[in-house]
């Protein structure tokens, strides 16, 4: 993925205390790994269990048409989430505190409204992955809920940024085991590459799934919390070229997930029956199990569901909690102790807990799934909106998306939320 030349940084910009150690003889890998972090725990926390069913039910129903849009994704995704890399590191300030300032508190509480319905939607869809591979072991779910959702606490709990950085990117590597269950189910390439070329856009049952699958990928909550994350690792402007290849490797990664498990799907389930119902992960995983065996449909699938839903629920609650924090203006940063910023830690276990339980209650909700992806389709127009007029506005004058990059980023916004609120809108229709 080629990136826009980035112009130099003038080396009497203020530093500020950093998490970050300056040393002159630092490497550049060494820097890279330093810097590494908000957009690959955002990105793995983006393939999270209502991505996976998606992508599951994209490649029973549809087998490979769907796969090209993964692939289109990929510079969609860098280059919407590149612009909360500038506007973190050249403001150091998160997004909603950004758009209070921009448009006043009204504008503000209109966006952190939305990031508080995506987030119970996303947590729904995390809780319903851990309960179901749960259950596939005999687990109660009363016990797996409590668990994940005690692991999360204590995570954010007891730990500053850079501590709950390494859990998530720890817990988000277990997705890779979705790799190793496209491999063993050994599509056929002619198959493959002869459904990549088709797209059956008049179909509004393929749209509506296109919509989801972009919902799937842009969320509110990914916006929010990289531009937060960045913000509050301190990083500088000194290290804009290693976050924004951070974001680049992200985003290949997690548009490879969704592509592993469209193409396990398609090449087991989708070849048997297309109309197999795959609302729950404990659905996907007992329909693979006949083609692929029970250590790799089950147990490895399971893992990766495991590692997508806790990545996802500590980006998504933590996502929330930073937005309404910039919102109301209360302490909300990591590097606090929980008594020095309350209103920050219990909106994250707010979020948590809530999550854990109405999932434990209600567990007929999984069925939303896809509905969830649907709805930040949905959402686009404004989320975009903002971030697009924000990087115009907000940005000092020499780090605002200039010339024919500029267009790129209005167009692809423009277009991306277009369709997914097309294809959201023609699909549903049809149900």
């Amino acid at each position: 993925m080629a990136l826009p030349v980035s112009e130099p940084v003038s080396v009497d910009e203020p530093v500020k205390d950093i998490l970050i150690p300056r040393r002159a003889s630092m490497s550049g890998w060494k820097t890279f790994l330093l810097v590494m972090g908000p957009g690959l725990v955002v990105m793995l926390a983006d393939t999270d269990v209502g991505s996976i069913i998606t992508a599951a039910q994209s490649g029973v129903q549809w087998g490979y048409r769907l796969l090209l849009l993964q692939l289109i994704l990929m510079p969609i995704l860098y280059i919407v989430q590149e612009l909360t890399v500038r506007l973190g590191i050249f403001t150091g300030k998160g997004h909603g505190e950004l758009i209070r300032e921009q448009f006043g508190p009204v504008w503000a509480w209109v966006s952190v409204t939305g990031l508080g319905i995506a987030t119970v939607g996303a947590l729904l869809t995390e809780f319903s992955g851990v309960a179901g591979v749960g259950e596939l072991y005999g687990v109660p779910r009363a016990v797996s809920l409590s668990a994940s959702a005690a692991l999360l606490l204590f995570v954010v709990l007891t730990g500053a940024y850079r501590r709950v950085e390494r859990v998530a990117i720890l817990l988000g590597l277990f997705e890779l085991a979705f790799f190793l269950v496209a491999y063993d189910a050994h599509p056929r390439a002619a198959e493959l590459t002869g459904g990549i070329t088709q797209m059956p856009l008049a179909d509004g049952r393929y749209l509506y799934l296109v919509a989801a699958n972009i919902g799937a990928v842009i969320m509110p909550w990914m916006i929010f919390y990289q531009q937060s994350a960045i913000a509050d690792k301190k990083l500088q402007p000194r290290h804009y070229i290693h976050a924004r290849w951070d974001t680049a490797i992200g985003s290949v990664i997690t548009q490879a997930v969704m592509a592993a498990v469209l193409i396990a799907t398609a090449a087991t389930i989708g070849t048997k029956d297309i109309h197999a119902s795959l609302n729950t992960i404990g659905d996907i995983t007992q329909a693979l199990v006949p083609a692929l065996g029970p250590h790799i449909g089950r147990t490895v699938f399971g893992l990766g569901t495991i590692g997508a839903a806790m990545v996802a629920a500590i980006v998504v609650s933590l996502a929330s909690a930073w937005g309404f924090g910039e919102v109301t203006g209360y302490r909300h940063s990591l590097e606090h102790h929980p008594l020095e910023a309350p209103w920050f830690y219990g909106i994250y276990a707010a979020a948590v807990i809530g999550g854990a339980v109405i999932v434990g209650l209600v567990p007929d909700l999984v069925a939303l799934n896809i509905g969830v992806e649907v709805m930040n389709a949905l959402m686009l127009p404004v989320v975009l909106g903002f971030l697009v007029l924000l990087a115009f506005r907000a940005l000092p004058a020499e780090r605002r998306p200039r010339g024919a990059y500029a267009w790129v980023v209005v167009c692809v916004s423009v277009f991306t939320a277009g369709l997914g609120v097309y294809g959201g809108i023609t699909g549903a229709n049809l149900f």
